[in-house]
């Protein structure tokens, strides 16, 4: 009688390798999401609790990773710019986008470095074919707003990330004196957008005192050259 050779059993392998992938993966986005794109691989290895060997061997090195994440960060924001567009009103779809976005920036330091662009060499084209995937919808965003009536006309959707990378960085600096003080500001340029300027909308957190202010100012450097 033939013998017929079992199938090697390589099934259980590919999942544990998945298992280990996702698990590197999820502690990869909680760490840079606290400490930025500058945490290393063991860092990485020690928040999924496994080997650094481990980690180069499903990613030999953090760029690597960082597509990866990349990938599925920039799909987040897709969404939200989605589900923005699904919202009835053009001004509540803006206004939904922009506070949504940057409140993920606000609790994820590597997501607003990986989107707004702060990665160099390799990632820059990431960054562009991200770029390619979200102008689209926020232009729409803008322009019906502005065909709308409510947004003002002289607004271009480059200005856009300018406005986040301004706010984000009030973000980052008062995070450690009040991590919502940032939506005050994110109010004021807001209302600044319309196109009707008689609008006030309320203040959504209180001010920062002047030992908050003192704080927050503290942590400030001037840009590298």
């Amino acid at each position: 009688m033939e013998t017929i050779a079992a199938e090697p059993a390589t099934r259980p392998l590919r999942r544990d390798a998945e298992r280990n992938r996702r698990r590197i993966l999820d502690a990869a986005a909680t760490v840079f999401a606290e400490h930025g794109l500058g945490a290393s691989l063991d860092d990485i290895a020690d928040e999924a609790e496994v080997g650094v060997g481990t980690v180069y061997r499903r990613f030999p090195n953090k760029e690597l990773l960082i597509d990866a994440l990349f990938d599925e960060q920039v799909a987040s924001i897709v969404a939200l710019a989605e589900a923005a567009l699904a919202i009835e009103d053009p001004w509540d779809g803006l206004e939904h986008f922009m506070r949504s976005a940057l409140e993920r920036q606000a609790a994820n330091r590597g997501l607003k470095e990986l989107i707004l662009g702060a990665r160099m060499g390799r990632g820059t084209g990431c960054t562009a074919e991200g770029r390619t995937r979200i102008e689209p919808l926020v232009r729409r965003l803008v322009e019906r707003a502005q065909a709308d009536g409510s947004l003002r006309d002289d607004l271009d959707t480059t200005d856009m990330p300018l406005i986040q990378m301004m706010v984000g960085s009030v973000a980052d600096y008062t995070r450690s004196v009040d991590p919502e003080v940032w939506q005050r500001l994110l109010t004021v340029v807001l209302d600044g957008l319309r196109a009707k300027p008689d609008v006030r909308t309320p203040m959504p957190t209180a001010p920062l005192d002047s030992a908050g202010l003192t704080a927050a100012m503290s942590g400030w450097q001037p840009p590298r050259g």
